[in-house]
């Protein structure tokens, strides 16, 4: 008997899930990680070098670790991972109140933007993305008490 899409997500549905959003959407989406990273990291308003190569670190194993259904989408991060979070490293820097802010402001996009994914897609990427927090907060990368979940799930929270 066939699987329902309800309870398994293949690399073809996640692809078709993601086909709604345009091209700012998505690349805003396979930002969310750094954002996650560079907020927790920006502590103390600087960026912690050794934080840094931990959350490099993490994003290289999120690729291998993350549910099966999400592993193209890791891979897409991984990619631009460095480079985006030292883009996002400038843009933010100094991490004072204001830029911290602004910063939060992007993460409430990129939440925006998982809301209007299918509702199954926008459940396993939000929690993906909370495992993901979670992790980073766990490997001393920094306090994530101000980092914002849940995210919007449509039909879910919103």
């Amino acid at each position: 008997m066939e699987k329902k899409q309800s309870q398994g997500l293949d690399e073809a549905a996640l692809s078709t899930a993601f086909g709604i959003l345009n091209a700012a959407d998505l690349e805003l989406l396979f930002k969310a990680p750094a954002l996650v990273s560079v907020l927790a990291a920006s502590t103390y308003n600087r960026i912690n070098q050794d934080q840094k190569a931990e959350a490099l670190k993490l994003a290289h194993l999120k690729t291998f670790t993350a549910r099966a259904e999400l592993i193209s989408y890791y891979r897409q991060v991984e990619q631009h991972f460095q480079s985006d979070f030292e883009a996002l490293e400038k843009q933010f820097f100094p991490f004072d109140k204001p830029n911290r802010e602004a910063l939060r402001t992007e993460i409430e996009k990129a939440n925006v933007i998982i809301s209007k994914l299918d509702e199954h897609v926008a459940e396993v990427l939000h929690q993906s993305l909370s495992d993901y927090a979670t992790h980073i907060k766990r490997s001393g990368i920094g306090i994530l008490d101000d980092f914002i979940f849940p995210l919007l799930i449509k039909g879910l929270t919103c």
